[in-house]
């Protein structure tokens, strides 16, 4: 397992957001959490990328423990995320946003960029290098200098989709990353998530889009109330009866195929 949760719980005051929740994301898979509005599905992923302290319980990545580690060490340790809503430099160009994403690999400090050292000089050019190579992972090297609040939604989900990839990592998050895209939008961002695990990139996602979820996940946890209720196959989790009871209702027939 790349990355592992043992009874992780969060509590916000006498809220309890995730409750003693252990999961294993699969290594080199699309591995998916999926649950209604409020179950915790965001909360956690905010506790294994370090956004968030747990309350108790402990997250393991690569076999090592990372439970009180801040989110640029996360980062840095190969571990990337997305937001609900797309976060990025709305008056920057989609390079000087992609640009950012490598910084975090580089060892310049002020006094390399008063001085302009060679330093400064090759990991500048590093970057560069990096945010053209994403861009044209994701189909997006003709827009690299276009500003982003020009951009459509499903546009500016690739930019964050590169901005993750911008940082090398080994295991994204994927935070509804089909969420307000039409549906040949979505396809070609399930195509983008294949491809991304075709490269050696692991991919955890929430997605309320159960089509995609049930198309392209291998590994499947579904939350209620902050609590696992589920977790296994597409076709473990379709047949499950809670599961049906909790999220899926009346949608089992007419969404999931």
């Amino acid at each position: 397992m790349l990355l592992e949760t043992v009874n992780l719980t969060k509590k916000f005051g006498g809220l309890t957001a995730v409750d003693d929740v252990s999961f294993s994301v699969e290594k080199g898979k699309i591995n998916a959490i999926i649950g209604p509005n409020g179950a915790g599905k965001s909360t956690f992923f905010n506790l294994v990328s370090g956004y968030y302290p747990p309350t108790s319980g402990q997250v393991f990545f690569k076999g090592e423990e990372i439970t009180r580690l801040p989110s640029n060490k996360i980062a840095r340790l190969g571990i990337a995320r997305t937001f609900q809503t797309t976060n990025l430099f709305e008056r920057a160009t989609v390079l000087d946003n992609i640009i950012v994403g490598n910084r975090l690999r580089t060892q310049s400090n002020l006094w390399d960029a008063i001085l302009r050292t060679p330093r400064l000089k090759r990991e500048e050019q590093k970057c560069l290098d990096k945010a053209y190579e994403v861009l044209d992972f994701v189909n997006l090297t003709n827009h690299a200098h276009s500003v982003v609040e020009n951009l459509t939604q499903e546009e500016k989900k690739r930019v964050a989709f590169a901005l993750a990839l911008a940082t090398e990592p080994e295991l994204v998050f994927l935070d509804e990353p089909a969420a307000g895209v039409n549906p040949d939008e979505t396809e070609g961002l399930a195509e983008l998530m294949k491809k991304m695990v075709d490269h050696g990139i692991t991919v955890c996602l929430i997605e309320h889009k159960m089509q995609m979820i049930m198309s392209i996940a291998e590994n499947i946890m579904v939350l209620n109330f902050g609590k696992k209720i589920a977790e296994g196959t597409p076709e473990d989790i379709m047949n499950d009866e809670e599961v049906i009871k909790a999220y899926l209702g009346g949608e089992r027939h007419a969404e999931v195929k």
